[in-house]
This record gives C-alpha cells, structure tokens and sequence, in this order.
C-alpha cells in the first residue's frame, strides 16, 4: 500500500501511475515497485477468500468446534464470525449459524 506524500491519504494505481485518493489533493508519484511484489490486490483475490456477513448473506465463516449448541435443532456445528459490537475495551461478539437448520444467534463474551 502506498500513501500520498502531500496529505497521507491511500494511493491507487492508475495507468502505472499512482494516484491519491483524496479528491481534493490530487497527488501522483510514481509506483514504488518494492511495495508492489510485497502485497496482492484485492482484485486477483478470489470469492472463495471473502467471509460474507451481513444478514441475509450465505455466509460460511470459520467452522466451530462443537462447542456451541443450536437453540433451535440442537446441532452442535454452526459457522461464526467475530465483530467488535462495543468499545475497543470490551470483548468481541461471536455472531453464530447453524450448520443444520440456518438459526442464527450471537455470544457475549
């Protein structure tokens, strides 16, 4: 990732060149070929890298250990993803779905 050197905002490559994303700044510098070898853009990452989240999404998160129970069927797998649902002192939230029957729900830590 390459910054802009007039207000620090991320740079995009365009046409071999790289731009600043602020509208208002405009900056171009050159493409610093050394970060370029070091970092994948997320245009070559496949779907199958992306964890879907949102409510209505199908989403596969990380398998659990059967360490969870389903309220609703009892299943002891479901996939769950972890937010930061509250201030960065307080433990994250375990959002989970049943493998079996869908139902989701959450954990508190």
């Amino acid at each position: 990732m390459q910054f802009c050197d007039e207000c620090g905002s991320m740079m995009v490559s365009q046409d071999g060149t790289m731009t600043c994303t602020n509208d208002e700044c405009g900056g171009t510098a050159d493409r610093d070929e050394d970060l370029a070898e070091q970092f994948v853009s997320t245009e070559a990452q496949s779907g199958d890298e992306l964890i879907e989240t949102e409510e209505g999404a199908d989403f596969e998160g990380k398998p659990t250990a059967k360490d969870v129970v389903c309220d609703e069927c009892g299943h002891t797998e479901a996939w769950y993803t972890i937010k930061q649902t509250a201030s960065a002192d307080e433990p994250p939230t375990r959002f989970f779905k049943c493998q079996e029957c869908g139902y989701r729900w959450r954990e508190y830590n």
